[in-house]
């Protein structure tokens, strides 16, 4: 049996049994409203004054919150022989209604925090949990002069994050020594350091990074006047095309849904290393897969992936699930949907930073626990759908929805996600693909006053509904 999204905080400790109580409370109420304020989620003005002073404690912080939950997902981690440890940042907008300590994003007059979240996923791209989170505000002093610190210590940069991401990914590596732990990033990730963190870490994570930089090679081109060093992408260029394949591209903001047809090259090559003012770095080397499209549609934007790796690219299949790996990556950029649009973060209205970063926390873990369902329904489709959902829940969904009495038996995870998705705006017709996050949400929202009815004025219950004359 799957526990409920309340056991995910069931080990948390303030070092106050009711804020451990009523942060396990917050989150089953969120989680029962995702899109909803604090204040139409909570029941009434008791319970949303109980909410504010959780907020308000200073006890009451991100990491703490985190922790247990990161505790569940290495313990889901450990069941699976190969786990992807994604991170990414994305921008959270405050700008209509800053709380005190948020900082610039794109402008001086854009407000907001800078989101880096670290997410273990499986190669099927089912979430496992949040791993690790920075949360910051830019600081408004030397604003927009990022060309000028260029060459100072990347401890000092915001780019330093990267490299947190990837210790974290080790952490995760040393403590599940029976699973093959991947780092993975897009290209902002393609922090030079990191490839020497994975030589040196006692327990490094293996690693796949998209390339940001045509990084220079150590051995320098003699041809023409000036000697310079050769390229990545020119030495990937002349490499022989190992296989290719078909890749089917999701929808995006940007894109719509096609089937890319790539050639795919692979090198282990040696990268030099780039100056530092601290110090000089060791040349690396590392795999290098190649994903490119060669003729793309008309208009269209190709295909192009330089993924940097640690993992093996000794034959065909062993290239193939390296790309395979890449592409779970997407995990994260729906996690962020989910976040924002499913959950609404952006709308919330806590004065400052040190009340809204905890709020931000319970609701990663409702996000996460959203994506976690609709992929489950994908990945296990037999399994019968009250590991995650009770009597009430499952059957007054069914109900309303079919207009049937429910059957004694809970059907499967795939028919139910189905059946709950139709309450969100899914049509459920045979040619549509399975149902996606946001129809998932809205039918959660929906499902759970029909529930309460159904534990109310159900078959068993005490209670009847009222009739008038």
């Amino acid at each position: 049996m799957i526990q409920a999204i309340g056991a995910e905080v069931e080990n948390i400790s303030f070092g106050d049994v009711r804020l451990d109580a009523r942060c396990q409370k917050l989150l089953e109420t969120f989680a029962s409203n995702p899109q909803a304020s604090i204040n139409a989620a909570c029941h009434g003005w008791t319970e949303t004054q109980a909410a504010y002073r959780f907020f308000d404690n200073e006890k009451v912080i991100g990491k703490t919150i985190l922790t247990p939950h990161r505790d569940a997902t290495l313990q889901r981690a450990a069941e699976h022989p190969v786990v992807i440890i994604a991170q990414d940042t994305t921008e959270l907008d405050f700008t209509a209604h800053p709380p005190a300590g948020a900082g610039p994003l794109n402008y001086e007059k854009q407000l907001g925090f800078m989101d880096h979240n670290v997410l273990a996923v499986t190669p099927e791209r089912l979430p496992l949990g949040v791993v690790a989170v920075e949360t910051y505000a830019r600081s408004i002093e030397g604003f927009g002069e990022g060309k000028k610190r260029q060459y100072e210590p990347l401890e000092d940069k915001e780019s330093f994050r990267w490299l947190t991401g990837y210790r974290a990914a080790c952490e995760v590596a040393g403590q599940l020594p029976g699973t093959q732990v991947i780092g993975m990033a897009d290209r902002e990730g393609d922090i030079y350091e990191l490839f020497v963190e994975a030589d040196k870490h006692p327990t490094p994570a293996e690693y796949v990074i998209r390339a940001g930089k045509n990084r220079s090679l150590p051995k320098k081109d003699a041809n023409g006047d000036c000697a310079t060093y050769p390229k990545l992408r020119e030495a990937m260029k002349n490499a022989p095309v190992q296989t290719r394949l078909e890749l089917e591209l999701g929808q995006t903001p940007k894109r719509k849904p096609r089937m890319a047809c790539v050639e795919v090259r692979a090198l282990r090559l040696v990268l030099k290393a780039p100056y530092r003012q601290n110090g000089q770095l060791p040349n690396i080397a590392v795999n290098v897969v190649w994903v490119h499209e060669s003729n793309p549609p008309p208009g269209v934007e190709p295909l192009d992936w330089m993924l940097i790796t640690s993992l093996p690219i000794d034959s065909i299949a062993a290239i193939l699930l390296v790309v395979k790996y890449y592409t779970a990556r997407w995990a994260i950029e729906v996690f962020f949907r989910v976040l924002k649009s499913g959950c609404k973060v952006e709308d919330i209205q806590l004065e400052t930073a040190e009340r809204l970063l905890p709020c931000l926390m319970l609701y990663k873990i409702v996000a996460w626990r959203i994506v976690y369902v609709t992929m489950l329904g994908r990945e296990c489709p037999e399994m019968p759908c009250d590991v995650l959902f009770t009597e009430a829940e499952w059957k007054s969904v069914f109900r309303v929805v079919r207009q049937i009495p429910p059957p004694t038996s809970p059907p499967s995870l795939k028919d139910f996600l189905s059946i709950l998705a139709e309450l969100g705006g899914y049509n459920a017709r045979k040619c549509d693909t399975d149902p996606g996050p946001q129809s998932i949400w809205t039918g959660i929202r929906r499902m759970t006053d029909f529930a309460q009815a159904w534990l109310l004025f159900g078959p068993g219950s005490s209670l009847q509904p009222l009739t008038y004359k």
